[in-house]
């Protein structure tokens, strides 16, 4: 049933706190030691050589010019079997070793491999690492040190951070096509991220090191940055192409050489968007009176002139990014604006009732400005915002971020821009909302010899070898920076929008691939996230996306198509023609970012007109997880893509069927997402919302209504349920998502004769972010007796690492519903004695 505004969503508190049940804990196998000759034979070597030239040479100098050897103010790289915990208790019990990072590399399910890279500062602390090794050899670890038992017996490999570590070979493909013909003196510009080190004269030091390095291969530096709040420090330089050569190749003598250097990255771009075929626009409308921002946009320079945009923008020009942007390349900046204002212009909405705020972080071309790093631009713009007295916007909750640096796929570690969007979320009460990203390279389809025969060919079969050839190269269709946020929502594009059917008949040149299949776009980036997390959240419309034909060699290869009136979303756009304050049609996941953050915007009016101060009083940050859970509850798979996927990409064999699951929700995340049903509810669905935070080792409990006209009833029901929490995070460390909540299972479904729903991500799949959903569905009659209730745990498991004391801000969304039974809000409402509401 179609929702219905003037039926709100409903507000449930939670029960008082409950202490968490001290279950059996899992046991988690402790992984086989390597035998003792193994490790002597493979380590000795080098602590004996350690120990000999301390011997004869006890500054060390003669280490620090030894690259292969363990020296003092080194990287050193520990590569353990087993869980990582114990190394950082190893290490803290040695003074003055310092832990500059930690992450778990995704190994096969037998043989994971924990990496932690460890900071030896002085020739103390290097001598106190060998006289460890020397102890375990003899098994005389003393209390304290027994931790390095573990450490020993389960290392695979201990060396030094160097060149090879400094340049990812991906990174080395993209310079080589910057450097490649162009002259040795020729200008390119870097990104160099230092060992971030906690004092911050020594990271001074290591600064000066490379800056006079720099300067002394015929560079400079252009900007640099050090935020100790995500363990940031790093340096835009610009070396010519003689310099970058020597990068390339990761010579010693050049900058890949420094011990101080942590990575060297060519410089980030941001992807781009198109806006195609020109219209004169049918009018907006009208704004009224307009309050004061609850979102923020960081993006391009709008057209600020715009008739579609001019009340609504207020844009703070923090960078002096505007008047080097010509107005007719201020796309990006204008379409995200129009989509959050007044959604897909195929079909008009009423305007949003506030203005948002913007800040243009995209100048010229809309590109990144380069002579900044894109990580210093979004924090300064965020703290500009939101911190202190002269806060330019202290009302913002939400922010789009529909950017990404295609330059820097996800390939397991956090990139720093995620790293930071997770830092601000939790320390400002924002809800970051992050597009995936689009992947516009050619892609080979073997079914099809020819365009001919691909145009040719029914729907269904185009649609399965469209999906099995994009199958074939998921690993190079990753998620951009910083798409793989923890605490942030990132958004797929799925292939909708409003465009009339007889409009849609008149496209002729390009090839729909899904046609009526409701799935992610053939570009819209694909997951998981981080620790194998759920990403995409959710889809949101990005277009019905078109393949064009490339070219042919042994079989076709086609590549996304730009949007046209046929297929795309409606949007303000620059002028063309002479003409001014025109429409154009754009796609892709910025665009679905873009719609996601207008229905976070559209929730949060809806709570303020239904429940006023109730719901304004909340904390920042409880209202901004509220926001997260509320717009991340409706996602639901499309049962044909979900299939479809299943079929296709499988493995087909149903004794595989997590792997099935974990193959949808690489492109479709939670699902695709009806924004209606996110903001009202209907006469057959009732969804309620709470917010609380919840303390160490806790338990909130909230009471779910169950309606008496759902009893006795054999036809299809069920009951969705999604937690959303910001955890506090630990930058460089594996346990970086240091608080982890979960929905435990409710008994009362026996009675409501609901399961897990099948069409859904695995428990362990969805445990791993921090969004939690669940669905219980059934056809059997339940059995429902007068005020029941079922009630619902939110439970906070131990923390991860360094426990946290504050209480963590958590939001639920819960949803009743059996099609068709009309009865069932209205009976809810009364039980919990909301009044009835006007449409909001």
């Amino acid at each position: 049933m179609a929702s219905d505004p003037g039926k709100p969503l409903l507000r449930l508190t939670p029960e008082p706190q409950q202490d968490r049940p001290i279950g059996r804990q899992r046991s988690i196998p402790r992984p086989d030691a390597f035998p003792r000759g193994r490790q002597t034979a493979i380590f000795s070597p080098k602590f004996d050589r350690l120990a000999e030239v301390l011997a004869r040479d006890p500054t060390g100098l003669e280490l620090r010019a030894d690259p292969a050897a363990l020296a003092p103010e080194r990287l050193l790289v520990f590569e353990v079997r087993g869980a990582i915990g114990p190394f950082a208790a190893a290490v803290r019990n040695v003074p003055g070793l310092e832990l500059i990072d930690e992450e778990e590399l995704v190994g096969d399910d037998e043989d994971k491999a924990p990496v932690a890279y460890l900071m030896v500062p002085d020739v103390r602390a290097l001598r106190e690492l060998e006289s460890l090794w020397r102890r375990w050899q003899a098994g005389r670890l003393v209390f304290g040190e027994t931790p390095w038992r573990d450490v020993f017996a389960l290392l695979r490999n201990l060396r030094p951070w160097g060149p090879v570590d400094r340049v990812q070979p991906g990174e080395i493909n993209i310079l080589a096509e910057e450097v490649f013909e162009r002259d040795d003196d020729d200008g390119v510009k870097l990104e160099i991220e230092l060992v971030y080190r906690a004092n911050p004269v020594t990271g001074v030091v290591q600064e000066n090191e490379v800056r006079a390095a720099v300067v002394a291969h015929g560079g400079r530096v252009i900007s640099r940055a050090r935020i100790d709040d995500i363990s940031y420090h790093a340096m835009l330089v610009e070396l010519p192409v003689r310099a970058v050569r020597a990068i390339i190749e990761r010579s010693t003598d050049g900058i890949v050489g420094l011990e101080p250097v942590m990575h060297i990255r060519p410089q980030s771009i941001a992807s781009t968007i198109e806006v195609a075929d020109a219209e004169d626009p049918d009018g907006a409308r009208p704004a009224g009176a307009l309050g004061t921002p609850i979102l923020a946009l960081l993006d391009g320079v709008p057209i600020a002139a715009h008739a579609l945009l001019a009340a609504h923008l207020v844009v703070d020009d923090l960078f002096g990014l505007e008047a080097a942007a010509p107005v007719a390349d201020r796309v990006h900046g204008t379409a995200m604006a129009s989509l959050i204002i007044h959604g897909d212009r195929n079909s008009p909405e009423p305007p949003l009732p506030r203005r948002i705020h913007v800040v243009p972080v995209m100048g010229a071309g809309d590109a990144f400005p380069d002579d900044r790093l894109i990580v210093d631009l979004i924090y300064t713009a965020v703290v500009a915002m939101r911190d202190g007295p002269q806060a330019t916007s202290p009302g913002v909750l939400i922010v789009n971020v529909s950017l990404g640096n295609p330059r820097r796929p996800f390939h397991g570690q956090l990139s720093p821009w995620a790293r930071l969007l997770d830092r601000l979320a939790y320390r400002f009460g924002l809800l970051f909302i992050v597009s995936a990203g689009n992947c516009l390279q050619p892609f080979g389809i073997p079914a099809y010899a020819n365009s001919t025969t691909f145009e040719d060919a029914a729907a269904d079969d185009r649609a399965a070898e469209t999906l099995r050839a994009l199958g074939d190269i998921v690993a190079d269709r990753r998620l951009f920076s910083p798409a793989e946020t923890v605490n942030g929502l990132t958004i797929g594009a799925c292939n909708e929008d409003r465009v009339s059917a007889a409009e849609r008949a008149t496209a002729r040149v390009n090839v729909d691939p899904y046609g009526e299949v409701r799935m992610a776009n053939p570009s819209s980036a694909i997951g998981p996230g981080f620790a194998l997390s759920v990403k995409p959240d959710i889809l949101m419309p990005g277009g019905r996306e078109h393949l064009r034909f490339v070219r042919n060699h042994f079989h076709i290869e086609v590549m996304p198509a730009r949007a046209t009136r046929s297929a795309g979303l409606k949007v303000a756009a620059p002028p063309q023609g002479g003409r001014e304050d025109v429409d154009g049609f754009t796609n892709g996941s910025s665009a679905a970012a873009a719609l996601a953050s207008r229905t976070a915007h559209r929730i949060h009016d809806a709570l303020e007109a239904a429940y006023g101060g109730t719901f304004l009083g909340l904390s920042h940050v409880q209202k901004a997880v509220l926001l997260k859970a509320l717009i991340a509850h409706p996602a639901r798979w499309p049962e044909e893509a979900a299939a479809l996927i299943r079929a296709t990409i499988g493995p087909p064999e149903g004794k595989y069927h997590l792997r099935q699951r974990d193959n949808i929700r690489r492109f479709l995340g939670f699902g695709c997402v009806e924004a209606d049903d996110a903001v009202a509810c209907a006469g057959d669905r009732a969804t309620f919302w709470a917010a609380g935070t919840l303390e160490r080792d806790k338990v909130a409990i909230v009471n779910v209504p169950v309606p008496i006209a759902m009893g006795g009833q054999a036809r299809p029901h069920a009951l969705f349920a999604t937690l959303a929490w910001f955890t506090p995070t630990s930058p460089g460390r594996k346990s970086y998502r240091s608080v982890r909540l979960k929905l435990l299972e409710p008994r009362e479904k026996e009675a409501l004769r609901i399961r897990a729903h099948s069409n859904q991500p695995d428990g362990n799949q969805t445990n791993r972010g921090t969004v939690f959903t669940r669905c219980w569905s059934g056809n059997q009659a339940p059995v429902v007796s007068a005020g029941m209730v079922i009630p619902l745990a939110v439970q906070r498991d131990p923390d991860q690492g360094v426990p946290v004391d504050e209480p963590v801000p958590f939001g639920l969304a819960v949803t009743l519903t059996m099609p068709g039974v009309v009865e069932i809000y209205e009976q809810v409402r009364q039980r919990l004695a909301v009044g009835q509401r006007a449409q909001v």
